[in-house]
């Protein structure tokens, strides 16, 4: 395994996506399992949930997406939109992040000075379970790209996976084969970000 620097360096946006994959399915079930339970949360919370989909599962996934927005996308200008869907379709699999709302409300009814932050929390928590699984399946050579199509895809995501009420979508992470390398991006200098004091 490359070291974890290298692996949060490569860890990129990738949109050119196959199901021809390495490696066997096991092997990325037990990657997002591992993951998804050692990331941390503030008291231990662990409210966040994930849905695994591949197969016909993750086709359906983006067929729902794609039946929604040609609701709502002008018909003259759905042809993108459409290429953009098939190519999420066109992966191996698809990664859903859920918040679990109940944990959350429980939190805050236990440490009720803290209720304000306990959503804050549970949304930085969530944002670490699905790094620490994005970088996790790049680092298995998978591409990787996440997609935040909730609201509009919600109902009818949860009826198809039968997910709680209390379960709140958050995020959809496409991954397979890489097709070709990530586009590069612009990184703003370092010094803007990071103040040192010594």
């Amino acid at each position: 395994m490359k070291c974890f620097q290298e692996a949060v360096i490569n860890r990129r946006t990738n949109y050119a996506l196959g199901k021809d994959i390495k490696g066997l399915p096991s092997q990325i079930v037990a990657a997002v399992e591992r993951m998804t339970q050692e990331a941390p949360s503030a008291f231990n919370m662990q409210s966040a949930r994930v849905i695994l989909a591949m197969g016909e599962h993750h086709e359906k996934i983006w067929d729902i997406t794609k039946e929604t927005l040609r609701r709502i996308v002008p018909a003259d200008k759905f042809g993108a939109t459409e290429t953009k869907i098939d190519s999420f379709a066109a992966g191996y699999g698809t990664v859903l992040f859920f918040e679990e709302t109940a944990t959350v409300k429980a939190m805050q009814e236990k440490f009720p000075s803290y209720a304000d932050n306990f959503p804050i929390w549970a949304s930085q928590a969530n944002g670490m379970v699905q790094f620490a699984i994005w970088t996790q399946l790049a680092d298995m050579g998978l591409g990787v790209n996440i997609q935040h199509y909730n609201p509009l895809i919600d109902d009818e995501v949860k009826a198809h996976f039968a997910v709680p009420k209390s379960w709140s979508l958050v995020a959809q992470m496409v991954f397979g084969a890489p097709l070709a390398p990530p586009q590069p991006i612009e990184k703003m200098p370092i010094e803007e970000r990071v103040k040192v004091f010594r």
